[in-house]
């Protein structure tokens, strides 16, 4: 697989950048013959932009000089069309619920990817511990999308991804004080993070924006409650992984490094990517978004008399971020961290949590009236019902239900 070098890569000017109507509406992808994963590189990409255009234009907002606005505007337009040329890709006809449960297996698989190959111990530990959430949520949805459509969660993951529980959505809700995270270092740290904490922070918020701009969209409340429901986890999930980016980064380093993101994770998506139609895009917008990486090293340069490669501080930036299947990495996961919680900004077993633990009494305010994603799972059909059996998601269940109870209670846990 070639090498992703964003100093040698060839790029595009940004005055030949500009599309036309018709050169950004593309025809969709057809939704019964698309492989998965170039569903979920879609997805992935929509997201990236997403993220790209709402960074840019939070810091126009914080910044006085004439010229970084002029260049930044002329970036997010192009990064906007761009956008928009690649959520058009989505066909009509594919269902929220189906294109819900394409979001969870990039969540699924993205994460499992960029966890396998973090160098950052804690920036690891702290997307294994998601990786989880998401697996359940993709279970969740699966038997949403039986109980809704009578449809086959099979259709949409094509046998890459398992539809099974991990660490169920019902104890996924917890108390803000226990989304805090250590940041990693910006001198320190190696670009490979950086570029993972761009890439899940991006698909994670695409992912919540997504389920709170279509879950009113149902008539039936059970699926209304439990896209509130999960969208309520991905705010969890954005703001844990937002505090992973150093604070200390500038406007003009984060912005580099977010078109720096851009280009690779176009690069990674053209290098594995099945349908050559849309190899092509990926490969034309890595281009545009080196023009934008080289626009905004020489605004750190003239600004803050920055050399890019010292922030960059690398030739290649490796792995790439390929989507394929991860069952066991991920069963692995589910086997040594299942009970795994997070308190304050470590994680712990949840026998070894203290009674003041500030998300017992979170929990039992939220889900005292019912858990739309429990109730759903029991209108799916048998054979997917039967999945949420298992003996060790019955007995994490167990476990977190009688620690609230009792501590709701005023009963103190067992001595360890």
């Amino acid at each position: 697989m070639a090498q992703f070098r964003p100093f040698e890569m060839d790029s595009i000017p940004i005055e030949e950048q500009f599309m036309n109507w018709k050169e950004i509406v593309k025809a969709p992808y057809d939704r019964k013959s698309v492989d998965a994963y170039t569903r979920t590189r879609v997805i992935l990409m929509n997201g990236i932009e997403n993220a790209s255009v709402l960074m840019s234009h939070a810091i126009e907002r914080m910044t006085v000089d004439p010229e970084i606005k002029r260049q930044m505007a002329a970036m997010r337009r192009v990064d906007s069309m761009q956008q928009q040329t690649i959520n058009w890709l989505n066909p009509a006809n594919q269902t929220i619920i189906e294109t819900t449960l394409g979001y969870e297996q990039v969540a699924v698989d993205l994460t499992a990817n960029l966890a396998r190959n973090e160098p950052d111990p804690y920036v690891k530990q702290t997307l294994d511990f998601a990786l989880l959430e998401d697996f359940d949520h993709l279970y969740r949805y699966s038997c949403l999308y039986d109980y809704m459509e009578q449809g086959d969660p099979e259709l949409i993951v094509q046998g890459n991804t398992e539809v099974k529980p991990g660490r169920p959505t019902v104890g996924h809700h917890r108390h803000p004080d226990d989304t805090m995270r250590k940041h990693y270092d910006k001198d320190t740290a190696d670009i490979k993070t950086k570029m993972n904490y761009l890439t899940i922070v991006a698909g994670e918020q695409q992912t919540e924006l997504y389920y709170k701009s279509h879950g009113f969209m149902y008539s039936d409340e059970l699926a209304r409650q439990i896209y509130s429901e999960i969208a309520d986890v991905e705010e969890e999930h954005v703001t844990q992984y937002g505090l992973l980016g150093d604070p200390r980064e500038t406007m003009l380093e984060k912005s580099a490094l977010m078109q720096l993101c851009e280009a690779y994770i176009y690069f990674s998506c053209a290098q594995t990517e099945t349908d050559p139609r849309i190899k092509s895009i990926w490969e034309n917008f890595a281009k545009m978004e080196i023009s934008h990486f080289e626009g905004c090293a020489r605004l750190l340069e003239k600004y803050e008399g920055r050399d890019i490669r010292d922030v960059v501080r690398a030739d290649v930036i490796e792995p790439l971020v390929v989507f394929e299947p991860n069952k066991d990495y991920v069963n692995k996961v589910i086997d040594e961290q299942l009970d795994l919680m997070p308190s304050g900004m470590e994680y712990k077993r949840l026998s070894e949590l203290a009674d003041t633990w500030s998300s017992f009494k979170f929990q039992w305010k939220v889900n005292r009236a019912g858990v739309p994603s429990e109730e759903t799972t029991i209108k799916a059909r048998d054979e997917l019902v039967q999945r949420d059996q298992a003996k060790n998601i019955q007995e994490f269940k167990s476990q977190l239900a009688k620690r609230t109870e009792d501590v709701m209670a005023g009963r103190p846990a067992p001595p360890m």
